[in-house]
């Protein structure tokens, strides 16, 4: 089969959707099954400052006995100020992006910092080749969350802002590794049928799948809907789970497998 498949790669166009049929029937490995990636939110988290984050902090720590996890970080408000003064001097997506992309680096080495005793790295998208040795070493490696595109992101259907930000990054992550979980971490117990803090009759969504959350159309959605969007062809992140960081032990719930906050599955 991998000879035809071969002479088929070498001789045909790239884009022939037979050929790419072909290329289905090799499933892809999961590189590190043993390992949870866990997105920590800028505005709805780390943007709370030390009575948010450092109970998650000593959570964290409790858990490395036990879970190897890869910690992104989100961006929040100091991003969504840098894309309205970008914005308002005309920059494109592909520098918004950019912008964005330093703050949540800010964020990422903040948690570092606060991870150091524990010997748990920073890293950034060149260092990811030592990813699986941070991981035996020390259980869990932190990284900023926003995908390296910089430049090259892809223009929005409307507006500006990148569409592909920290929640994405993350999922991506997870999806290219194929972690056994991807754990969001906000403020906020999960997806709700509408923003909860603005909508007191907002109802709480346990489960979904990603095709009914799409065909729900709902206003506010807790996750990046680029996330949602992917996790239509997942070959491995089909599942992901958005928990309230702010009450403590949901961490070590969502790490332990319990089905606490909500959980999306690719179908």
């Amino acid at each position: 089969m991998i000879e035809e498949l071969t002479k088929r790669l070498l001789n045909q166009n790239l884009e022939d959707p037979s050929l790419l049929k072909e290329t289905e029937k090799f499933t892809p490995k999961r590189l590190l099954p043993d390992a949870t990636v866990i997105k920590i939110g800028g505005q709805s988290f780390i943007d709370r400052g030390k009575a948010a984050v450092f109970p998650l902090i000593q959570e964290i720590k409790e858990n490395l006995p036990n879970h190897k996890m890869i910690i992104g970080t989100g961006a929040g408000t100091r991003a969504r100020h840098a894309y309205s003064i970008g914005i308002d001097q005309g920059m494109p997506t592909g520098v918004l992006g950019l912008l964005g992309t330093f703050v949540s680096i800010q964020n990422a080495k903040m948690i570092h910092y606060l991870l150091t005793n524990e010997g748990i790295p920073y890293i950034e998208p060149g260092g990811f080749s030592q990813l699986p040795l941070y991981l035996k070493e020390r259980n869990a490696v932190v990284f900023f969350g926003m995908p390296p595109y910089t430049y090259w992101q892809r223009s929005p259907e409307i507006g500006k802002i990148p569409p592909y930000r920290t929640d994405t990054g993350c999922y991506l992550v997870s999806e290219v590794y194929g972690t056994k979980n991807m754990i969001y971490i906000k403020d906020e117990d999960g997806l709700y049928t509408n923003d909860p803090k603005k909508d007191k009759n907002a109802k709480f969504i346990p489960e979904i799948t990603a095709e009914e959350l799409i065909e729900r159309d709902l206003d506010d959605v807790v996750v990046e809907r680029a996330v949602i969007e992917m996790m239509k062809n997942a070959k491995n992140g089909r599942q992901i789970q958005i928990i309230n960081g702010m009450v403590p032990g949901n961490l070590t719930k969502a790490l332990n497998g319990e089905k606490i906050g909500t959980i999306i599955t690719s179908k």
